[in-house]
C-alpha cells in the first residue's frame, strides 16, 4: 500500500507539471466546438433515485449493477422515452472496483458488471441509445472510488474504448483551485483527443464558488454542461432553492447558455415521492424554461401514467430543446407570484408563472400583454396557448390586454406565445 500511495504521488506531480505546460489558450476553441449538446442534453441518470447502492445480495433490483442499466435500456425504448428525445443513459459514481487494474485502468466491479463497462455501452448502443458514465478530478470520487487525477489520459482513452458517450466529471477529493481548473481543462482535451464524440458534463463552477467566482465564459470553452449549485433531492425545498439560486444569479449565468454549452440545474425528480403534482409541473415548466439538461432519475419501472405523460410531453420538450438556444430568465417577482420567460425560435416566447405560496388554495393572477418578451412578443397582437398544467387554447390578445390565470399553490401556469395572424390555422 506504502508503494502505491508513493507511486500515486510521483504520478499526481507528474500531472501537475504537465499541466502547467500546456499554453490552454490556443485550444479552448476546439474544447468548445465538439459539435455536442447543441440542445440540451435529454437522459436518465441513476444518483437522486438510486444513489450508491452497493447491496445486490439484498437490493438485487435498486443496486447500482449492469441489470440495473440493462433493464432501464429497455424501458427507455419501450415505453417511449427514446421517441420523446431521452436519449442517454448515464452511469454515476459507485460502479467501478476499489483498485485500478495492473495497467492503471479504471474497471467496473466484476460482481455488479460482470460484463464490464465495454458490454453494457454494447447493450445501450443496440437499443439506439447512448451510454454515460463518471468519473471525478480528484483523487477520489465523491464516494471514495478511484479518482482521475493523475491518469487523465489514460481513463479519456479508457472511457472512449469502451465505446462511452458522455462524461459525468465530478469534483471532490481537490486539493486547490489551480488543480480543479486544470484538471478540467486537461480532461475536456483528453476527450476531444480520443477522436470520440463525448459530451463533457462538469461540475466546475460549484467546487470553484465557495473560494472564488467561476468564469462561466471560460467554463463554457470547456465543457457541454456544467453545475453551479448543489444536487437535487426529492423534495420541494430542493426545487425552489435551485430556482432562487439561478434567478439571483441570472445575469452572471443565462447569457452563456447556449448551442454546445448550457447551465445545468441538475437531474428531473420528476415520478419519484417528494414533489406534489403541481410541484412536478412546477419543475418540468421551468427546467424547460432554462434550457436545462433533461436527466431524470426514477424508476422507469414504476413511474405513474401522469409523471410518464408529464416527462414525455413533446409540447414543453420542444420548448426545452428550443433552436434559437436562448435560456430563460426571472421577469419579476412580487406577492409570492414569479413570471419567468424564454425567447423561442420564430419569433415566439415561453411564459411560466409560478405560484410561490404555500398556504391556502389557488390564486389568480393578471398578466399585462405589454410586458411580455421584453414589450415585442405580443406587438401588437399574439396567440397564447397553455401548455401546463393542461393543454388549452386562450386564443388572441392584442397588445393593450390583459390575460388573468389562476394558478394552485406552488404549480406553474406554463403558456406558449406565438405571433400568428387571426386568419391562421390552430396548431392543435
Amino acid at each position: 500500500m506504502q508503494l502505491r500511495s508513493t507511486e500515486r504521488q510521483l504520478g499526481c506531480a507528474l500531472a501537475l507539471c504537465f499541466l502547467a505546460l500546456i499554453p490552454w489558450g490556443i485550444p479552448r476553441a476546439r474544447a468548445l466546438d465538439n459539435g455536442l449538446a447543441i440542445t440540451p442534453t435529454m437522459g436518465w441518470l441513476h444518483w437522486e433515485r438510486f444513489m450508491c447502492n452497493l447491496d445486490c445480495q439484498e437490493e438485487p433490483d435498486s443496486c447500482i449493477s449492469e441489470q440495473l442499466f440493462m433493464q432501464m435500456a429497455e424501458l427507455m425504448v419501450s415505453d417511449g422515452w427514446k421517441d420523446a428525445g431521452y436519449e442517454y443513459l448515464c452511469i454515476d459514481d459507485c460502479w467501478m472496483a476499489p483498485q485500478r487494474d495492473s495497467e492503471g485502468r479504471l474497471q467496473a466491479d466484476p460482481q455488479r458488471f460482470p460484463g464490464g463497462i465495454r458490454h453494457l455501452a454494447n447493450y445501450v448502443h443496440s437499443k439506439g441509445l447512448k451510454l454515460g458514465i463518471y468519473a471525478d478530478v480528484g483523487n477520489k470520487t465523491c464516494a471514495g472510488f478511484p479518482g482521475s487525477f493523475g491518469y487523465y489520459d489514460i481513463d479519456a482513452q479508457t472511457f472512449a474504448d469502451w465505446g462511452v458517450d458522455l462524461l459525468k466529471f465530478d469534483g471532490c477529493h481537490c486539493d486547490s483551485i489551480q488543480h480543479l481548473t486544470d484538471g478540467y481543462k486537461y480532461m475536456s482535451l483528453a476527450l476531444n483527443k480520443t477522436g470520440r464524440s463525448i459530451v463533457y458534463s462538469c461540475e466546475w463552477p460549484l467546487y470553484m464558488s465557495p473560494l472564488k467566482k467561476p468564469n462561466y465564459e471560460e467554463i463554457r470553452q470547456y465543457c457541454n454542461h456544467w453545475r453551479s449549485f448543489a444536487d437535487i433531492s426529492d423534495s420541494w425545498q430542493s426545487v425552489k432553492s435551485i430556482l432562487d439560486w439561478t434567478s439571483s444569479h441570472q445575469e452572471r449565468i443565462v447569457h452563456v447558455a447556449g448551442p454546445g454549452g448550457w447551465n445545468d440545474p441538475d437531474m428531473l425528480v420528476i415520478g419519484n415521492f417528494g414533489l406534489s403534482w403541481d410541484q412536478q409541473v412546477t419543475q418540468m415548466a421551468l427546467w424547460a424554461i432554462m434550457a436545462a439538461p433533461l436527466l431524470m432519475s426514477n424508476d422507469l419501472r414504476n413511474i405513474s401514467p401522469q409523471a410518464k405523460a408529464l416527462l414525455q410531453y413533446k409540447d414543453v420538450i420542444a420548448i426545452n430543446q428550443d433552436p434559437l438556444g436562448k435560456q430563460g430568465y426571472q421577469l419579476r417577482k412580487a406577492s409570492n407570484f414569479e413570471v419567468w420567460e424564454r425567447p423561442l425560435a420564430d419569433l415566439a416566447w415561453a411564459i411560466a408563472v409560478i405560484n410561490r405560496q404555500e398556504i391556502g388554495g389557488p390564486r389568480s393572477y393578471t398578466i399585462s400583454i405589454v410586458s411580455l418578451g421584453r414589450g415585442v412578443a405580443c406587438n401588437p397582437a399574439c396567440h397564447i396557448t397553455q401548455l401546463l398544467p393542461v393543454k388549452r387554447e386562450l386564443g388572441f390578445y392584442e397588445w393593450t390586454s390583459e390575460l388573468k390565470i389562476r394558478i394552485n399553490p406552488t404549480g406553474t401556469v406554463l403558456l406558449r406565445v406565438e405571433k400568428r395572424s387571426h386568419t391562421s390555422k390552430s396548431l392543435i
